[in-house]
């Protein structure tokens, strides 16, 4: 005899806000009432086909079934903050759904990719035989294309994924053509559709959710990671007006800033040298400063976070110190890159050398050294004694 659960998923619990139903829902009674009143309650609701596809399914499983072998129905829903909420619970109805019917096999019917997200969670409790997925076949004329663009945009699921990308790409289209030399915003546009394609092919989507996540909790976790985040954003737009100024500034100041900034060069003419390239390392060096307490202040805002809720590992501070060795290198290097773009050679000597990379190597070596006593301090913390040997 052999067990089979028929399972649809109601991720984002449809089931429960508009009929008022909780789950697990176990049973073909049930689910079919189950079925009858989210139709009721919204006709336009996709969940509605599945229960009514995996009803079909039961019931075309129970007609061929000849032998003494048991058939179930059961509905699994989720949380309205559709993520680790609504998984757990589905975890927790399908393993009350396993102690009652003890299945052998599984047959999930679901009506798309979001409902789908939720298969390892019962490929890891019963083995799933089969994927089941109801399309609703629909008149391809422009009336029902303009009636899926609207609903998609009066659903808080699809709105942000819709709307967001087309203001943006409007934004930065209107402002290049408004402001003068705007050339260079629309120029971005193909960049920054590159890099979204970029992180959608290898999946950076999530780790930046998950950053996005930390600094939501960052700014409501306290007076003073809320406080360091705002320093950062702050931070942030002064870099961008600080490339700005660089690259219509005047270039006579920007001859002198060389000059004073980077004393062992002796001169520099912009107007002598590659100018696109020279003005890129000028502006880099000039906004390097807001860039490095952009980012320390996001880093520690982020360390008073974890060290609120307890969970601080020093990890923090690594970051702080790679940030010291970032910019004492990006400094060196500029000073060498202008100084070779300024029309003379980079003297190689004992005294020039050290003056220009004494900072860098203090910097390393006070990151080698800072490391090396976090990871002391951890492994002291997480080593209990119980993996010691205490004798016989």
């Amino acid at each position: 005899m052999v067990r089979t659960l028929v399972i649809t998923i109601d991720r984002d619990n449809d089931l429960g806000v508009k009929a008022g139903i909780r789950g697990p829902v176990i049973g073909r009674k049930a689910t079919l009432t189950a079925a009858l009143k989210l139709g009721i309650a919204d006709p336009e609701e996709s969940d509605t086909n599945a229960i009514l596809g995996a009803l079909h399914h039961h019931d075309r499983l129970n007609e061929r079934n000849e032998g003494e072998d048991e058939i179930e129905i059961a509905i699994l829903t989720g949380d309205v903050r559709v993520g680790p909420r609504s998984d757990r619970a589905i975890a927790s109805q399908l393993d009350e759904v396993i102690q009652e019917f003890q299945p052998d096999t599984a047959v999930l019917v679901t009506d798309g990719a979001e409902d789908e997200a939720s298969l390892p969670i019962l490929t890891s409790r019963v083995r799933v035989d089969h994927v089941e997925k109801i399309i609703v076949r629909q008149s391809k004329g422009i009336e029902s294309t303009y009636y899926y663009v609207a609903k998609a945009i009066e659903d808080p699921r699809w709105r942000a994924r819709l709307l967001v990308p087309v203001a943006l790409f409007l934004i930065i289209f209107g402002l290049g053509l408004i402001l003068p030399n705007g050339a260079i915003l629309i120029g971005a546009m193909p960049l920054i559709i590159g890099i979204w394609i970029l992180a959608k092919g290898l999946g950076w989507e999530h780790q930046l959710e998950r950053l996005m996540i930390d600094m939501r909790e960052s700014a409501t976790g306290g007076i003073w990671s809320s406080l360091l985040w705002g320093l950062s954003i702050v931070s942030v737009l002064f870099s961008i007006l600080t490339f700005y100024s660089v690259f219509y500034g005047d270039p006579t100041e920007l001859n002198e800033y060389v000059l004073d900034t980077f004393g062992r060069i002796d001169s520099f003419d912009l107007g002598a040298v590659n100018r696109d390239l020279a003005v890129w390392v000028i502006a880099i060096d000039q906004a390097l400063t807001w860039i490095l307490v952009a980012a320390f202040s996001f880093v520690l805002s982020l360390g008073v976070l974890r060290w609120k809720e307890g969970s601080f590992t020093g990890q923090s501070m690594l970051l702080l110190g790679l940030g010291a060795v970032v910019y004492s290198i990006t400094k060196a290097v500029i000073e060498v890159t202008l100084a070779e773009l300024g029309g003379g050679d980079y003297d190689i000597t004992a005294g020039n050398v050290s003056d220009t990379w004494f900072l860098p190597i203090i910097a390393i070596l006070f990151y080698y050294l800072l490391k090396t006593a976090i990871d002391s301090v951890t492994a002291e913390t997480e080593d209990d004694g119980s993996n010691r040997y205490w004798g016989i």
